[in-house]
């Protein structure tokens, strides 16, 4: 159970994906002054090194955050640490972008300020970047290698331990026993953000996401609950948004449902670098109203720059 390392898939096409989508979650809900409870149920190490023996070993970031920012690392005479080629180094225009992607990408750089694409943060960092002073996070991670270094990132950034706390616990099991979360002002506002993006490397994990966030919105009805999931030729993977779109149905709950497929090279072998995975999806119940509208402005930009053949495409459906 313990095999799956998200240092190998660390800025791959998935990540660009759940990331962008929690950023754009998180800077809404902190537009509000009363302060935010971020859980992340399998939080990983926190932060990766794109030129370490795993990442370099997956290249999976190739198609993923380097080819969204190789154009400015050539203008800077920077080459990305994974750099396949020398595109034409035309001018590298953030404004440009959809505002998501936009702000996904600037965050990025200002996490590798005057250097080449070296660090990628993790969704802890990621979302720590957004987060405010009067903001917590509570991150669960059960794999022993990946808690102790996300244990020691946490220390470097918060030595005081006051706005991180990282739990050695299984995260499915853990989310419904932390909610609802404390107050967070006299007036006992309780806000929070939730983001499950297990591995799914067991067939269970599917069942057992499903069950976790049911159980946690029955316990706190007014969370945020983002859920990550592969799009991959498996019965489980295929049902969950289904079960999903009845669990919001019957619980009259708004959701967005968002999916990214990056396509296939037609005589690409898979075994020759990365993964097999081309598409993934995200499941946003109670999103913020404007995340629909967001991510249908930002997903054709994305799709454009990190398709890599036949099947390329996206989606964003919505009720509520």
């Amino acid at each position: 159970m313990f095999s799956y390392r998200h240092a190998f898939h660390a800025g791959n096409h998935a990540d660009v994906l759940k990331h962008m989508t929690l950023l754009a979650c998180l800077r809404h809900l902190t537009q509000k002054d009363a302060a935010l409870h971020v859980f992340d149920t399998h939080a990983g190490s926190g932060l990766y090194k794109l030129d370490s023996e795993h990442a370099r070993k997956s290249g999976e970031s190739l198609d993923g955050v380097s080819k969204l920012l190789e154009k400015h690392f050539l203008a800077q005479n920077q080459p990305s640490v994974h750099m396949k080629s020398a595109p034409d180094a035309t001018d590298f225009d953030v404004s440009a972008m959809p505002a998501a992607l936009a702000d996904y990408v600037n965050l990025l750089l200002q996490l590798n300020p005057g250097s080449r694409m070296r660090v990628y943060p993790g969704s802890p960092f990621l979302a720590r970047s957004a987060l405010r002073p009067q903001d917590r996070m509570t991150l669960c991670e059960l794999h022993p290698s990946d808690t102790r270094n996300l244990q020691k990132h946490v220390n470097e950034a918060d030595p005081a331990g006051a706005k991180m706390q990282v739990l050695q616990k299984d995260g499915f099991d853990t989310l419904p026993k932390l909610l609802p979360p404390p107050p967070t002002d006299a007036r006992g506002s309780r806000r929070a953000l939730v983001l499950m993006d297990p591995s799914y490397e067991l067939k269970t994990d599917y069942a057992r996401a499903l069950e976790a966030i049911a159980t946690s919105l029955k316990k706190f009805p007014t969370g945020c609950y983002v859920l990550w999931y592969p799009i991959i030729a498996r019965p489980e993977a295929h049902g969950l948004p289904r079960k999903l779109k009845t669990l919001c149905t019957q619980s009259a709950k708004p959701w967005v449902h968002a999916t990214l497929n990056v396509g296939r090279a037609e005589k690409a072998q898979p075994q020759e670098r990365g993964t097999s995975l081309s598409a993934s999806g995200m499941w946003v119940i109670n999103p913020p109203h404007t995340l629909a509208a967001s991510l249908r402005e930002a997903l054709p930009v994305v799709q454009t720059l990190l398709a890599q053949g036949r099947g390329a495409a996206w989606e964003v459906s919505a009720a509520g």
